[in-house]
């Protein structure tokens, strides 16, 4: 039954984030001082349920395998920490000028590239999922090192940004359960084998989704007030966010077009527009790290990010697959039966 539930929950994702996004905005308006006090000692215990179970499905030992794949790897290289964060700053001085929470929370996402659904978006379009399972583990422990030093040059002087307490956070809601659970992938695959550990995997998901819906439910909580002091505000932050989906996937696409093959420009699409919105989400709430309206454009971009997954997949299969373009697409859409 609970594995049901797990599953149900990482299944309609999207859905779960919103219903805890609105149901932390409505009990947040309620809560006492007392009742926020507890929901914030509860976050680092949360960010661990949601973090360490995704780790376990994440195989670092893919980056020994970076060789064999070097010309998508290093392109979504390129894209993840050079392109993606000048159209983060582009679009965040276009629309959060005076809101730099906000664009805190656009640079998280910028930031932080690839997660498990960009092995699986991959897989269903038909690109070459070796090279997004290096792409996954390389991106990832880029991002460790470079988040600090972007972040400082970019929000230290507008929220009092202090390094060294993000690195302290880096350590404990991605370093520490990333080593704890390449240990307990190890410790499994010993003993269940392969086979018994794919059966493992979507627990693992189900119970990270599950920390997913928590941790938005607490963060909306405590920063209700301030989120629906402007409700037009908090919800044009939508729009920047498709804006920058919109972007890295067509600079994806295009340099994947140009430089490599098909197979692998698949893999270097997914590789960039898909964001590790949860590690996103664990640094954005972890205490200490201000301010927490950072978190909404973060869940938001969970209302952008999968619908875009699947557009694209079914260009892939639907347009490309068949051999036709997408301006004969339209013009046949347009044209009518």
């Amino acid at each position: 039954m609970i594995s049901r539930a797990l599953k149900s929950i990482q299944q309609n994702l999207i859905y779960v984030v919103v219903g805890s996004l609105a149901a932390g905005l409505v009990v947040g308006q309620f809560m006492g001082s007392g009742a926020q006090s507890r929901l914030r000692m509860a976050v680092v215990p949360v960010l661990f349920v949601m973090i360490y179970p995704m780790m376990i499905n994440i195989d670092l030992r893919e980056i020994l395998s970076v060789r064999e794949h070097v010309g998508p790897v290093g392109a979504s290289l390129v894209v993840n920490f050079g392109i993606a964060p000048l159209v983060a700053v582009g679009l965040a001085r276009l629309f959060f000028s005076g809101a730099p929470a906000y664009a805190i929370g656009l640079y998280l996402i910028a930031l932080i590239p690839t997660s498990g659904m960009t092995a699986a978006w991959t897989g269903l379009a038909g690109g070459d999922l070796e090279a997004a399972l290096v792409a996954i583990a390389v991106n990832l422990v880029a991002a460790v090192f470079v988040l600090p030093v972007y972040l400082s040059a970019l929000v230290g002087g507008d929220v009092g940004f202090d390094p060294n307490a993000l690195y302290r956070q880096l350590a404990i809601v991605v370093a520490i359960p990333m080593v704890a659970g390449n240990l307990t992938r190890r410790l499994l695959l010993r003993r269940y084998g392969e086979a018994g550990f794919k059966r493992l995997k979507p627990t693992f998901g189900g119970v990270s989704s599950f920390g997913v819906m928590l941790i938005v439910f607490i963060a909306m909580a405590i920063r209700s007030e301030h989120i629906l002091a402007d409700p037009i505000a908090s919800v044009v932050t939508i729009v920047p966010l498709v804006v920058f989906y919109a972007i890295v996937l067509a600079i994806g696409a295009g340099i994947g077009r140009l430089l490599l093959s098909e197979s692998q420009s698949v893999a270097l699409v997914y590789a960039t527009s898909m964001r590790n919105l949860s590690i996103a989400l664990a640094i954005a709430a972890a205490p200490g790290f201000p301010p927490a309206e950072s978190v909404l454009p973060i869940a938001l971009a969970y209302l952008v990010q999968p619908p875009l997954g699947a557009v694209y997949m079914q260009y892939r299969r639907d347009v490309i697959g068949e051999g036709r373009t997408l301006p004969g697409v339209v013009r046949g859409v347009l044209s009518g039966p």
